[in-house]
Formats: C-alpha cells, structure tokens, sequence
C-alpha cells in the first residue's frame, strides 16, 4: 500500500507525502521522501543519516499515531526549498500511553532531476537547543 504514495512534485507538497508516508507505519516509506544522503536530526543537535535515520523514523511512527502537519512557511530558490512546518503527534497508543509531540520544523528539501522533492535536512525541532529536553525525549 505504501508503494501507492507519490513522491511530491512541488515543495508545498512535500510535508503531507512525509505525513502520508509517517502515518504507514513503513519505515521503507518515509525512507522514499529523503535524498539519499539526507539529514533527520533526530533530536536537537543529533544529525543521523542512512540505518540511523531509518531507526529514528521507525521509533517514532512505532508509536502508532499519525502526524498532523501544517506548513507555515515554504520558500523556493531554484531546486533548494526551505519549509517551516508545524507538526503534531498526539493521542493513546496502542499500550495505553499518553503521547503528545509537537513541534516546528525547519527542513530543507531539493527537487530532483525527474521533478520530485525529497528532503536534503529534516530537522523536526527547529531551533530548538541541543542537549534541551526536546519533545521527543517525553514521547518514552
């Protein structure tokens, strides 16, 4: 079923195809909205790229409820997009856990010789300082 979700074509798209991705569950699906070489900063300060970024996004779509993302800001140079987008996960998971992350990203995505946007830099918590307890860090 993941195999269905399309890559974006514009830059506006590109949180909701990661939104629709996230919310699969399939980790090989938000793998498709990256660059190769991409960037999640997994946590203030923490860049991970490849099986680490993979794991990360695993982690969090484990918890079994969908992002909700709204895009703030998308500016547009060229091939380069710098995207603000507020974004929350929330609700019971499956266990019983209350879960209520949330955040505003500052991600950098590049559109592709074939037309489609992936992600150079996903950094879900913006500014946030590194070694601060991020959002994450309360999610268990």
């Amino acid at each position: 079923m993941s195999d269905r979700i399309l890559p974006a074509t514009s830059p506006e798209q590109q949180p909701h195809v990661f939104a629709a991705a996230f919310n699969t569950g399939d980790p090989d699906a938000i793998e498709r909205v990256y660059e190769q070489a991409g960037v999640l900063v997994s946590s203030p300060g923490v860049p991970t790229t490849g099986a680490d970024r993979r794991e990360a996004n695993a982690r969090m779509a484990a918890l079994g409820l969908p992002i909700e993302v709204e895009p703030r800001h998308v500016y547009v140079a060229d091939d380069i997009a710098l995207l603000i987008v507020d974004w929350t996960i929330a609700g019971t998971t499956p266990d019983g856990e209350e879960v209520d992350i949330r955040g505003t990203a500052t991600d950098v995505a590049r559109r592709g010789a074939d037309g489609t946007w992936h992600y150079v830099i996903d950094n879900p918590f913006g500014t946030a300082t590194q070694g601060a307890d991020s959002p994450a860090a309360s999610s268990g």
